[in-house]
C-alpha cells in the first residue's frame, strides 16, 4: 500500500548545493559584514557629531551671556581739560584740592612738602612731594581725579611700597604757575 519512496540525490546536485552554500557564505562575509562595519562608523560618527552640536548648544548659551555682560560695561574716559596756570597766591589751593581728591578716592595723605628749590620767585612750576596711603585700586581713582586738575603739568615720579597693612605711594607733581 504504502510505497517506500526511495530516493538518492545524485552527486552533481551535492556539488550544486555546496557551491551555492559556498557563494551565500563568501557573500555574508564579504558584503554583509562590511557593510555592517560601515554602519556602525558611521553612526559613531552621527554621535560624535550630535554631542558637538549639543556642546554648541550649551556654548552659545555662556557666549550670550558674555556678549551681553560686555555690553554693559562701561566706558572710562580719562578727563583731558586744557592746561591753565595756578596764581602764586592760590597755591594753597592745590593743597586743599590734592586732600579733597585723595579724600574721595579712599587715601589718607601723609604729606604734601613743596620743593624749596621750585619756589624761587622766576620758576614756571612748583613741585610737591606728597606721600599717601592706601590701596592700588584707589590710587588709580586718584590718578585720573588728578588729571581732570588743569593746572598739574606733570606727574614726575611715583613710588610704591607695601607695607603690612597698605601701600605707601610717593609722587612727585608739579604744579604749573602763571607769572
Amino acid at each position: 500500500m504504502i510505497k517506500k519512496f526511495n530516493q538518492k540525490i545524485p552527486a552533481n546536485s551535492l556539488s550544486y548545493v555546496l557551491i551555492c552554500g559556498g557563494i551565500i557564505v563568501l557573500v555574508v562575509l564579504l558584503g554583509i559584514i562590511p557593510l555592517y562595519q560601515y554602519n556602525s562608523n558611521r553612526s559613531q560618527d552621527v554621535k560624535t557629531i550630535q554631542d558637538q552640536i549639543n556642546e554648541k548648544k550649551e556654548l552659545g548659551q555662556v557666549y550670550l551671556l558674555i556678549q551681553k555682560a560686555s555690553e554693559k560695561k562701561e566706558v572710562h574716559a580719562l578727563p583731558n581739560p586744557a592746561k591753565t596756570r595756578l596764581s602764586r597766591q592760590d597755591v594753597d589751593k592745590f593743597q586743599d584740592t590734592f586732600r579733597v581728591v585723595a579724600g574721595e578716592s579712599g587715601l589718607m595723605t601723609i604729606s604734601m612738602i613743596p620743593d624749596v628749590k621750585t619756589i624761587a620767585s622766576g620758576s614756571q612750576n612748583l613741585l610737591y612731594n606728597v606721600t599717601i596711603k592706601g590701596e592700588f585700586a584707589n590710587f588709580q581713582k586718584l590718578l585720573v581725579k588728578l588729571g581732570a586738575l588743569s593746572y598739574i603739568d606733570q606727574i614726575e615720579e611715583i613710588n610704591i611700597k607695601q607695607n603690612s597693612d597698605s601701600i605707601e605711594f610717593r609722587l612727585k607733581i608739579w604744579i604749573a604757575l602763571a607769572h
